[in-house]
């Protein structure tokens, strides 16, 4: 499995589509991550070589390739996942109650963003 230093950031970040979204099409993962299908084909060739992501055609019909997470691909989510908590957690740790404070109230308006 290749190591977390070796993997770009628009390779975890089609990782983390294919973890939150489920198997994808090259064109679709082209489209999430706005890149142009040429480009999202060379991401998926490294990630492939790296062991991470699979190709899968369709029983139906052949020309139709499905691109999921390996199993060390989800294992690299999860362990990625376990640092950033694990970094995330520490860091709220160290906060002051009046900083716990701000960062409570910034959340309801952050989501209110995020909903609009």
């Amino acid at each position: 499995m290749a190591s977390d230093e070796s993997i770009t950031e628009g390779q975890r970040s089609v990782l983390f589509a294919l973890a939150n979204m489920g198997p994808q099409t090259l064109g679709s993962l082209s489209e999430e991550e706005r890149v142009t299908p040429p480009s999202m084909n060379r991401t998926i060739n490294a990630l492939v070589a790296a062991g991470l992501v699979t190709r899968v055609g369709a029983a139906d019909d052949g020309r139709k390739v499905t691109i999921d997470l390996s199993s060390d691909g989800r294992t690299f989510i999860t362990e990625t996942r376990r640092k950033r908590d694990t970094w995330f957690t520490q860091k709220l740790a160290g906060l002051t109650p009046e900083q716990r404070e701000i960062l409570d109230q910034s959340v309801a308006i952050l989501r209110e963003i995020a909903d609009s």
